[in-house]
């Protein structure tokens, strides 16, 4: 009985940790995932009416149309159905691409390969053939169009949180700096904006230091900002009018817009923005698990949102001329100074996250070749997800500050920041439809009620916001045409230049006849070879040894490939084999990255691709020795023995990556999966012994004479033929975005004196 108790207390023990932990977590995930969505009530209801209240029954059916629009979207949708949807916890849009690409062949790069699926994080489901989700894939899988027409749809999305993370740090500044002009009416609105500005300059120029060191600061500031204005509402709601609750009937909606017809449906334009920073909610959901930001949300932003606004109506009821600062107007005196600080600063906090969140953005879509290569910058030795991007940070301060000054208002800023947020929205539905179908293969009618709820309420706002395109709404639309150009174009030239690759590719029948020198004369040292290309040998090979008469002792070719997984574990991240006959000494290794995985400078790479490398010989060597060849065939997995020897020499695992168009003189050996196996003799044991010591001996003299990198610099230039469009882009925009963006050799960090760039043109 008392060993009985004991263990029922530590169940408890641990059940109470777990609850603490995950409370402690609800909290800080308050400074990262709400600071957006909890700065609205700065702005809506001045955008709501910008033109002032005609009659008080118009605020009731607004805070109506506020609370059912905060309970379906943020509540609803994202916090209980789309955060759901994450990939390994990762949330954003190229998450939820990423999980498509791994369930459906839809990537427009073909660089996948079988031994990218046996990855830890390569996590997908299976289903029947006759299935409607294998239906699905097969219809978004038969033609090309469709499969680029999704990632446009994605790029779409990302392009306007992009332009989302221009527009939240302009208006949410600039509402909290409005304050100074509620106690000093007098001030000019120059002022504010100049305020506004140097806000935001700080706020920029403070970001090389990442959010690390100062978001011990963010829960705390926003769980202060949410009770302030719960609190502040129920004050307002008990001074002014408790009959505001009965907007809590979706009664009054019907009426807002039966009594004000084309006015009130414009009004949803600022209605949005009660919802703003949703979407944000999702691109930062990877810092935190699920439950924790369903449990921030229900309990303490959920009703200090639904309060805050309350108490703004109630007021207004009262004081309809005060709409422009209805938020100000509407805080007792005694504690407006502490309020205006609070929010100040959590509109920095707000402007952070969604800084943060737009860096995060831009390196997946990097990582999946969407974007030009850019510095990228890790500020944290805890956070892998914590990074700073130098031209990027610039690029959205400029654009920040002249939104800022340009417009000089929130509404037109509110205008542009509502069309932003509803685009990224639908992108996000149109995409969950396939989440459903293909990932969760829900039933079809779950799908249709999902979609159907979804697509009613945001074509709703969708509508209402096109009427405002012209009063500030266009401005997230160049925005995001410029960057989806940029994207677009960029991707395309990564995809051409691929396909050149592949389709000029060497044979292996000619590498074999040239004999084991290669028909030239092999100079001690190490050559690493880069490419694209995950089989075969590249073109940029033979073009490197027709025009110069000697290559290395060893030749390694390198490809770095990224897939549609959020990481890749350090272990599982090189795979190596053997090119050729062994006196050929040419190799392959597979470096295998995330869209979340970054190349850090004090990285060795290229210790960790000779460590794989050395680990391949000797196991391949040991596994000569088998005597069962069906056993223990070099395509099989290590034996225990191997395995014992990789653990005393304390060497890095790593897996092998297999050719089916040259697997008849390549080498394979998994280095992963460990199993038993028996060797015949000692005698054998001996040899293969004294023939690992010989490849590792000659490996590393190899090593000691030099290294040296070999990369291409591939020219891409459009036929003679081709349409201006295409020359337009390949000739000007994509040799531009080529010439600006960072070289290979600086991504790797390889040092100048043992680097050889070898350059070609090709024609698209």
């Amino acid at each position: 009985m008392d060993e009985e108790a004991g263990r029922l207390r530590n169940m408890y023990r641990e059940k109470k940790f777990s609850a603490l932990l995950l409370l402690r977590l609800a909290f800080q995930s308050l400074g990262v995932v709400y600071g957006d969505l909890g700065t609205s009530p700065l702005y809506v209801f001045y955008n709501t009416f910008p033109r002032g209240i005609n009659d008080s029954e118009d605020v009731i059916g607004a805070l109506s149309l506020i609370i059912y629009s905060l309970t379906l979207i943020p509540l609803l949708k994202y916090v209980f159905i789309v955060c759901k949807a994450n990939d390994n916890g990762q949330g954003g849009t190229f998450a939820l691409y990423s999980l498509l690409c791994r369930h459906a062949n839809v990537r427009t790069i073909p660089n996948q390969h079988r031994t990218d699926e046996e990855l830890t994080t390569y996590s997908r489901s299976t289903f029947n053939e006759q299935s409607f989700a294998a239906k699905t894939k097969r219809w978004l899988e038969r033609y090309a169009f469709r499969r680029n027409a999704l990632l446009i749809l994605v790029l779409v999305g990302t392009c306007m949180l992009i332009g989302d993370g221009i527009l939240t740090p302009a208006i949410s500044v600039l509402s909290a700096s409005g304050g100074i002009k509620v106690n000093h009416p007098k001030l000019s609105s120059d002022v504010v904006i100049v305020v506004a500005v140097v806000i935001l300059v700080g706020l920029f120029s403070m970001q090389h230091y990442g959010t690390d060191k100062v978001s011990w600061l963010f829960a705390p500031i926003v769980l202060l900002w949410f009770l302030l204005i719960g609190g502040i509402g129920v004050f307002n709601i008990w001074k002014y009018d408790t009959g505001v609750l009965k907007a809590f009937s979706p009664v009054h909606i019907y009426r807002y817009f039966r009594r004000g017809g084309r006015d009130s449906w414009t009004s949803l334009g600022g209605i949005m923005l009660s919802i703003t920073g949703t979407e944000a909610l999702f691109a930062d959901l990877g810092h935190f698990p699920v439950s924790a930001v369903q449990i921030a949300f229900t309990v303490v932003v959920f009703p200090c949102l639904l309060l805050a606004y309350s108490g703004q109506a109630a007021y207004l009821m009262q004081n309809k001329e005060h709409v422009v600062d209805a938020f100000y107007r509407s805080i007792p005196d005694r504690i407006y100074w502490p309020v205006f600080i609070v929010a100040t600063a959590a509109a920095v906090v707000a402007s952070q996250a969604t800084i943060t969140a737009t860096f995060s953005i831009i390196k997946q879509a990097l990582a999946l070749g969407c974007f030009p290569r850019v510095k990228v910058v890790h500020t944290s030795k805890k956070f892998l997800g914590q990074i700073y991007i130098p031209d990027i940070n610039w690029i959205l301060m400029i654009l920040c500050i002249c939104v800022t000054a340009g417009f000089k208002n929130q509404s037109q800023i509110g205008n542009a920041y509502g069309t932003a947020v509803v685009i990224v929205m639908l992108v996000t539905t149109l995409l969950m439809i396939l989440i459903m179908l293909l990932v969760w293969r829900c039933h079809w009618i779950l799908v249709l009620l999902f979609t159907g709820l979804s697509l009613v309420v945001e074509c709703t706002y969708f509508s209402a916001v096109l009427f405002k395109i012209g009063q500030g709404g266009w401005v997230p639309l160049v925005i995001a045409a410029a960057f989806l150009v940029i994207m677009y174009v960029w991707h395309y030239g990564t995809l051409k230049r691929y396909e050149f690759e592949m389709h000029s590719k060497v044979s292996m029948a000619w590498i074999v006849g040239l004999g084991p020198s290669l028909g030239l004369v092999r100079v001690p040292g190490i050559g690493l070879v880069y490419t694209e290309l995950a089989r075969g040998v590249p073109r940029i090979f033979s073009h490197f040894i027709t025009n110069l008469p000697a290559i290395h002792s060893v030749v390694v070719f390198v490809c770095v490939k990224y897939l549609p997984v959020y990481t890749v574990p350090e272990e599982e991240r090189f795979l190596v084999k053997r090119i050729g006959p062994k006196n050929f000494h040419m190799f392959r290794c597979v470096a295998r990255y995330g869209y979340k995985d970054l190349h850090k400078k004090d990285e060795d790479f290229e210790k960790k691709l000779f460590d794989s490398l050395f680990l391949f010989v000797r196991l391949e060597t040991m596994m000569e020795g088998c005597s069962d060849s069906d056993d223990y065939s070099l395509y099989g997995p290590q034996t225990e023995r191997s395995r014992e020897a990789l653990l005393n020499d304390n060497v890095n695992t790593a897996s092998s990556l297999a050719d089916p168009t040259i697997s008849s003189i390549d080498s394979i050996v998994q280095i992963k999966s460990p199993s038993h196996a028996n060797f015949t003799s000692r005698s054998s044991d001996r040899t293969s012994s004294q023939a690992e010591v010989d490849q590792t001996e000659f490996l590393n003299n190899c090593r000691d004479a030099g290294v040296v990198h070999i990369m291409g610099n591939t020219v891409v230039r459009a036929r003679r033929d081709s349409r201006f469009y295409k020359k337009i882009a390949v000739d000007y925009i994509y040799a531009f975005l080529r010439k600006i963006c960072r070289e290979n050799s600086v991504i790797f960090n390889v040092p100048h004196e043992s680097l050889l760039n070898v350059g070609q043109i090709f024609y698209v």
